[in-house]
């Protein structure tokens, strides 16, 4: 551990080593073997935790399940007011909180804390749901009938989540399922297993201070636990966040067991730029949305389709604010780029950047590793040929490919020829461009922008995209119903059986 880890563990209750496996208490005894957390600004050793191995997390649901058959009777508003104070708690901790999401996949401190704070406006949000889990009133046809739909609490939901947002899609599903009545399980990413543990520790001693049952399980662990999750008859939902080919496997898992999955998988996010757009908003735009993050969301602009007309001169001044962009460590002030997660994503994106150089494309800025310690690089911008085939794919590293388009039905077709279906946004004064853009045929993606760039949604709408991202939605407007079971109820109160459809049986 460095001076400055041991600070932001102290910060937060930490050590050099901790369990990952939380199952109504600490468990000392897990047995999933050690996993050091690196900090991938110096490539030195945060702290060790010792996971949780495939029969732990059958613990930790089996705790769950126990936890969830109090908690369904708890009502809706009390439980909204543990997840006021699960807010409050997380509010008091932003700071530190962030300086260890910082530390632990690199985020600069400000995308840091504002992911903290997106934790918080989920509470906020899940608050006032609790209140407002609605069920429908329909006339019967028959007399004396009374019909309606209602929503219970579903039971388990696994979460898998991955480390570019190790806090904020945790609280997406947890918080919301909370408020639903559900009670959560918990595997985070190998490479943020102390930020889940953090976490858990926060949220665990509210619960506690509260005279609830435990409902928020935690099971730090590789791909067995995962699997684990998604094999399980008693997790009627597991909500899973990763690349397309993680999502196929859990989706595929568990609809063999009809069980239900919620997949918030990978993007392959184009900017449209028109020929009457105000370039200077479209830099700005596609900056922050092709470089935060160090290019590692799944929101991240990976395509810029820009009209021929204006592509030379906007592609000069991206590459200008690209030469201007400040990389190195992530908690240090004024930095806005920080590191790669490890050497792994370094080596993929050296890979693509050589894939597309041995398909006719021209890298125009960046690319290269920093030589220094920790796992940097330079953004990099690439002229593409249309066909570039390596543009396909989705590539977690700040890479933009810039295509040229001759109209908005060439630009939307380009924007759609992906399998990925997630974000999406078009840069232009028309309004009628604009409008086609979100229209039927326009953007085939669950997320879709105007002047504005792919990156950086709001919490109270529903998150998702569409075909290999996976389908589902999370957050907010009424994605909440994932997490609950929906019941028709009909009510006789007349005295006499009547049958739908006029059908007479018998006298």
């Amino acid at each position: 551990m460095t001076k400055r880890s041991d600070d932001v563990l102290s910060a937060l209750g930490l050590g050099e080593t901790q369990s990952g496996l939380f199952a109504g208490t600490w468990r000392a005894d897990a047995r999933g073997g050690e996993l050091v957390s690196i900090d991938p600004s110096t490539g030195a050793p945060i702290a060790r935790v010792v996971q949780a191995s495939a029969e732990d997390c059958d613990e930790a649901v089996a705790q769950a399940a126990r936890a969830f058959e109090a908690w369904r009777r708890v009502p809706a508003p009390v439980r909204g007011e543990l997840v006021r104070k699960i807010g409050e708690a997380l509010r008091a901790k932003k700071t530190a909180l962030g300086a260890l999401i910082a530390l632990e996949v690199g985020k600069i401190r400000a995308e840091a804390e504002g992911e903290v704070q997106e934790m918080i406006d989920v509470a906020d949000f899940a608050v006032g749901l609790s209140r407002q889990l609605y069920g429908k009133s329909m006339h019967s046809e028959r007399p004396s009938h009374r019909m309606l739909e209602q929503w219970h609490p579903l039971g388990v939901v696994g979460v898998i989540t991955a480390f570019n947002f190790p806090a904020a899609v945790w609280a997406w599903n947890a918080l919301i399922g909370a408020v639903c009545g559900d009670a959560i399980v918990w595997k985070p990413s190998e490479e943020a297993p102390l930020t889940a543990i953090a976490i858990t520790r926060i949220v665990d001693d509210v619960v506690r201070a509260s005279g609830h049952p435990p409902i928020f399980a935690l099971a730090c662990g590789g791909r067995d636990v995962g699997a684990r999750l998604a094999n399980d008859r008693r997790v009627p939902l597991v909500s899973a966040t990763g690349s397309c080919a993680m999502g196929r496997i859990v989706g595929e898992t568990t609809a063999r067991r009809f069980g239900r999955s919620l997949l918030e998988l990978g993007g392959n996010n184009a900017v449209i730029v028109m020929d009457d757009a105000d370039l200077d908003v479209a830099t700005r735009a596609i900056l922050f949305a092709a470089v935060g993050t160090a290019g590692q969301r799944c929101t991240s602009t990976r395509r810029l389709i820009a009209h021929k007309s204006i592509a030379k001169e906007l592609t000069r001044r991206l590459v200008d604010a690209y030469a201007r962009v400040k990389i190195g460590d992530p908690l240090a002030e004024g930095t806005l780029m920080g590191p790669l997660v490890n050497a792994r994503a370094v080596d993929g994106m050296m890979k693509a950047l050589a894939a597309a150089r041995a398909e006719g494309a021209e890298v125009l800025c960046g690319g290269e590793r920093v030589d220094r310690a920790g796992f940097y690089v330079t953004p990099a911008i690439v002229r593409a040929p249309r066909d570039l085939a390596i543009a396909r794919e989705e590539t977690f590293a700040p890479i933009l490919y810039v295509f040229e388009h001759d109209g908005l039905d060439d630009a939307i077709a380009m924007n759609n020829a992906v399998a990925q279906g997630l974000s999406s946004a078009i840069i232009t004064r028309d309004l009628r461009a604009s409008e086609r853009f979100l229209s039927a045929e326009g953007s085939d993606c669950g997320l879709a922008y105007v002047n504005m760039g792919t990156s950086g949604a709001e919490i109270g709408g529903a998150f998702g995209g569409e075909k290999e991202t996976g389908g589902g939605r999370e957050s907010g407007s009424d994605a909440w119903k994932a997490y609950m079971r929906r019941q028709t109820v009909v009510v006789s109160y007349g005295g006499e059986v009547a049958l739908a459809q006029g059908i007479r049986f018998g006298d």
